[in-house]
């Protein structure tokens, strides 16, 4: 450890830090000032855009270039990041008529990314550029030249790219949101591009989607005998059997809970007892066709652990318990 290391002390760390992010706070501030028609403009050309958003940029440029690629895919812009080396051995081939380039470039001049703007500009593709400011050669080839504006970086050397980084991210934050709320891009569209995720599971699944149903129902007629019916809930193993009329349309349902109340009430019980004598009349039921996790939120509104699931006629098709939900990884 050297001399300047061992010296160091923790105010000089957390005076560091609270330095770093003020420059940078400064730079985002800088730039709050560039936004103006250049970037109506640019929302305005990738929304007309027919192919897909290809973001290149070299070094961290291109770090933040992926970040951003990946924000506008995942909130309704069909986007992906080029890398502008590979892209000068054959990767340019990704870029086709119709889409829309973004090249970032703090200085404006990446000579990686002035390679490809003849071929650019032959094939009409429409270039938005975003740099430091609109000198370099690269906005001056541009349709929209987006800037950062003048700002000092974070590094106390002047050297690793920071505080224009920081500005260039969220930049493209700013394009993100502006082109989802243009869209009128939803929570149900988020979900279906992250269908892995918590959220997708919150918004995607539906009680259709984890419902027993099939063989995997236990249901019986109203005249079905207490024994009989509890060899039916114990054979399904769901803790309860619907109550159903011949044509299935649902007339109660018996559950554990109704046993041990049946018990508590009654000093004496037969196996032979009709389950229509006993069996809870007009059960709680949801269609297929909820979210599973609104179907949660009813089953602890209503303090309960399962749905009878019926169609528009009110015949039987489903059984769902709060286990089949919490199970799928929707809470």
């Amino acid at each position: 450890m050297s001399a300047s290391q061992s010296n160091f002390a923790s105010q000089d760390f957390l005076n560091s830090a609270l330095a770093t992010l003020q420059t940078e706070q400064q730079a985002l501030s800088v730039l709050a000032n560039q936004i103006d028609a250049r970037f109506v403009k640019a929302c305005n050309l990738i929304l007309a855009c027919t192919g897909r958003v290809v973001i290149t940029g070299m070094g961290k440029s291109g770090h933040i270039g992926r970040k951003i690629a990946a924000t506008l895919a995942s909130t309704g812009t069909p986007s992906f990041f080029m890398h502008p080396g590979e892209a000068g051995h054959g990767d340019l081939g990704m870029l086709v008529p119709g889409d829309v380039l973004v090249a970032i470039s703090n200085s404006g001049k990446s000579d990686e990314i002035m390679m490809l703007m003849p071929l650019v500009k032959r094939n009409a593709i429409p270039l938005i550029t975003i740099s430091r400011d609109d000198r370099g050669p690269m906005p001056q080839l541009a349709e929209v030249a987006l800037t950062l504006g003048e700002s000092k970086e974070a590094c106390p050397l002047g050297l690793a790219p920071t505080s224009s980084t920081t500005a260039t991210l969220a930049l493209g934050d700013a394009l993100a949101v502006a082109l989802l709320e243009a869209r009128g891009f939803t929570a149900d569209d988020f979900a279906r591009s992250h269908p892995a995720g918590a959220l997708g599971k919150r918004l995607l699944l539906h009680v259709s989607d984890i419902m027993h149903k099939g063989r995997e129902l236990p249901k019986i007629l109203p005249n079905t005998s207490l024994h009989e019916a509890l060899l039916e809930m114990t054979s399904k193993r769901l803790g309860l059997t619907a109550v159903v009329d011949e044509k299935n349309h649902v007339l109660g349902v018996f559950t554990d809970g109704d046993l041990r109340r049946t018990f508590e009430k009654m000093s004496s019980i037969e196996g032979s007892t009709s389950i229509e004598q006993i069996m809870t009349k007009t059960p709680l039921t949801i269609t297929a066709d909820v979210r599973a996790v609104e179907a949660l939120e009813l089953m602890n509104h209503r303090k309960i652990s399962q749905f009878l699931v019926v169609n528009d006629a009110e015949e039987l098709i489903g059984i769902i318990t709060m286990h089949d939900i919490i199970s799928a990884g929707v809470n």
